[in-house]
């Protein structure tokens, strides 16, 4: 029988990936062992020993505010839809809708970005590829988000080969699904209501949603109107927070992939406090996807839990990013 004094272990716990990359085998196992128990309770952790420059996520958002903060009309030739290259700014997207919610239009802005290498497949080309767009009016943005991406891609790898152990699976069962993945990369901007205005009843800087894709890693700031995610035990709860550290969640197509038995972690960001109404937040959002073509099928049990009708994995991401679209 347990002591009941004993400290339960958090269950969004902070994961070293230092010993995992050292490649020491006792030590990969005890992280996967984590990683594991952690998925399966509330889709998310966070990370260190990431080896990925504070400075360069400083320099981003410096950049990038410096964009955010311009006219309209000045930002306006850069407006994109979700799924896109651009501006994505105020009203154009709505999170809450990908879980049935009718919420009010997401209160932020975003720079999206994706997938930068062409591919061979004209079909594929057409609808998973086009050039990224970079303003002008910062034009150090640019070389700053791709070294940044490069870092994500890296992560992205070490990411999954390391789900991959802690499902008892092959190390390549996920990473060979990335020869050339897609991903998007948002830098969502949440000012204060200075420049949004009160929000609405049932109003979100980013409304209740699931992410689409494999691994989302997000670098966040901390904030009273912050990130939340939720939990069977705890319902809605802030978010840890550790100014290093990655916070990394399960997406849909990874919990699919997992007959169930990872969570794909169900969140929300606060819209600003009322006791604070000029906060302003910038997340980088890195959200990983996989090769155009694959095929997510449930691995069988006792790993997974459920079986899923096998899907396209982009047949599924697109239908996602159209849900949430406005208008």
């Amino acid at each position: 029988m347990s002591d009941a004094r004993t400290p339960r272990a958090p269950r969004i716990p902070t994961i070293d990936l230092g010993p995992w990359l050292s490649g020491d085998p006792e030590s990969r196992a005890d992280t996967a062992r984590t990683v594991d128990e952690a998925l399966q309770t509330a889709g998310f952790l966070l990370v260190t020993g990431h080896g990925v420059d504070p400075t360069l996520r400083t320099r981003i958002r410096e950049a990038a505010r410096a964009f955010f903060t311009l006219p309209t009309g000045t930002k306006q030739p850069y407006a994109a839809q979700v799924g896109g290259r651009g501006w994505l700014g105020p009203g154009a997207e709505a999170n809450g809708y990908s879980e049935g919610t009718e919420t009010p239009p997401d209160l932020k802005e975003s720079l999206t970005f994706a997938t930068h290498e062409p591919f061979e497949d004209p079909e594929t080309n057409a609808e998973w590829y086009a050039p990224n767009v970079w303003p002008a009016e910062t034009p150090e943005l640019q070389k700053l988000c791709e070294e940044y991406l490069t870092r994500m891609g890296e992560l992205e790898n070490h990411l999954l080969a390391l789900l991959g152990e802690a499902l008892g699976l092959d190390p390549d069962f996920f990473t060979k699904h990335m020869d050339h993945p897609t991903y998007g990369f948002n830098i969502n901007w949440y000012p204060g209501t200075e420049v949004i205005g009160n929000p609405q009843p049932g109003q979100f800087r980013i409304g209740p949603h699931t992410d689409f894709g494999t691994v989302t890693i997000l670098d966040r700031q901390a904030g009273k109107g912050g990130l939340q995610v939720y939990t069977d035990e705890g319902g809605w709860e802030d978010a840890p927070f550790e100014p290093d550290a990655f916070t990394i969640n399960i997406g849909d197509l990874m919990a699919r992939w997992t007959g169930d038995r990872w969570r794909s972690g169900r969140h929300r960001v606060l819209p600003p406090p009322a006791d604070a109404p000029a906060e302003e937040l910038m997340s980088l959002v890195y959200f990983g996807e996989c090769t155009p073509g694959t095929v997510v099928e449930s691995v069988p049990a006792p790993v997974g839990r459920v079986a899923y009708e096998p899907v396209d994995s982009h047949v599924y991401l697109r239908e996602k990013l159209d849900s949430i679209t406005v208008g």
